[in-house]
C-alpha cells in the first residue's frame, strides 16, 4: 500500500476557506497534484496558486450538473483522480422548535446532497485499485446539540451516505473513509458559535468545549489519506464517543435541562444569524397548481 502523497491526484471540494484549504496546501506540500472546488473564487484563486497554479472550478455542490461537468473536467486537467475529498459544508443555528424550515433544507441541500453529487461525480474517476473517497461527516453526526438539529441531520446522512459508498465501491478496490471532526479552530466554528443564544447555553465562548488547532486535523486527515483509511476522528476522544453515541446522547439530553435550554431557545427564537457561507441565491419554483 502506498502511504505517501506524491503524484497522487486529488480532488477537493469547499476548498477556498478552512480544511479544505489547509488539507488543499499541505498535501501540495507533500508532492500531491490537486484539484480545487469552492464557492468564493477569490479565496479559491489564492489557494490555487499556493498549491502550484492547481486548477480550480467556482461550483456549488449542490448543483448536480454542474459539478458532474467540474470533477471530469478537472480530472481531465489532472490525467484521472485517485482521492477525492467530499468537505464543502456549512452551518446555522437553527431551532427545531420554531426555526425557519428553509434553513434545514438549505443545510441539508448542501451537506448531504452536496455530497451525493460529490460521490456519484467522483465514483466513475477514483472506483479502481488505490482511489479513495472521503466524505467529511462531523461528531454532530453522533452527538446532537440543540440548536444544531440542521447540521446534525445532514451530517448524520453524510455519514450513512459514505458508509453505503464504502460497500458499493468495494468491488472497483476504491476505499472510503469517513472524517468526524469536534470543534475545530476555522472560520466556521467561529461563526456558527459566535451567537448570543450559544453563549447563553455553552458560556461566553459560545463552543461547548475547547477548538482543537487546524493543523492537527490536517495531519490526522493527511496521514488518513495516504492510509485511505476508514475512520478519520479528530481530536482522539472522538473515537470513542463514536462508539458510545447512544449514553453520550443520553448525556447530551440530561446536561440540556433547565434555565440554560429555556433561555437559549428564547434567543434563538427572535436572533438572525446568516450561514458559515454565503449561499447563492435559488431560483423561485413555480407554485403547484
Amino acid at each position: 500500500m502506498r502511504t505517501d502523497m506524491a503524484g497522487r491526484r486529488v480532488l477537493i471540494t469547499g476548498a477556498a476557506r478552512g480544511i479544505g484549504a489547509a488539507l488543499a496546501r499541505r498535501l501540495h506540500e507533500r508532492g500531491a497534484r490537486l484539484a480545487l472546488v469552492g464557492l468564493e473564487p477569490d479565496e479559491l484563486a489564492k489557494v490555487a496558486i499556493d498549491c502550484g497554479d492547481a486548477p480550480w472550478r467556482e461550483c456549488d455542490v449542490s448543483d448536480a450538473a454542474a459539478l458532474s461537468a467540474a470533477v471530469d473536467e478537472l480530472a481531465q486537467q489532472l490525467g484521472g483522480l485517485d482521492v477525492v475529498v467530499a468537505n464543502a459544508g456549512i452551518a446555522r443555528q437553527w431551532s427545531l422548535l420554531h426555526g425557519d424550515p428553509a434553513i434545514l433544507a438549505t443545510t441539508l441541500r448542501v451537506n448531504t446532497m452536496g455530497v451525493c453529487h460529490t460521490i456519484q461525480a467522483a465514483t466513475r474517476h477514483v472506483n479502481h485499485p488505490g482511489g479513495y473517497l472521503l466524505v467529511v461527516s462531523s461528531l454532530a453526526a453522533a452527538v446532537h446539540l440543540p440548536l444544531l438539529g440542521a447540521y446534525s441531520a445532514s451530517k448524520a446522512a453524510a455519514e450513512a451516505l459514505g458508509d453505503t459508498a464504502r460497500i458499493e465501491l468495494r468491488p472497483s478496490g476504491a476505499r472510503v473513509g469517513v472524517a468526524y471532526f469536534a470543534e475545530l479552530d476555522t472560520d466556521m466554528t467561529a461563526r456558527g458559535f459566535d451567537t448570543d443564544a450559544s453563549r447563553a447555553f455553552f458560556g461566553p465562548s459560545g463552543v461547548r468545549g475547547g477548538v482543537t488547532p487546524l493543523s492537527v486535523a490536517i495531519d490526522k486527515v493527511e496521514s488518513g489519506i495516504a492510509r485511505r483509511a476508514t475512520r478519520i476522528c479528530v481530536p482522539r476522544w472522538v473515537r470513542p464517543v463514536l462508539w458510545a453515541r447512544i449514553p453520550a446522547q443520553f448525556a447530551i439530553g440530561l446536561r440540556s435541562r433547565g434555565r440554560k435550554l429555556h433561555e437559549m431557545l428564547k434567543i434563538a427564537r427572535t436572533e438572525e444569524v446568516p450561514f458559515t457561507t454565503e449561499q447563492p441565491e435559488q431560483p423561485e419554483r413555480p407554485a403547484r397548481d
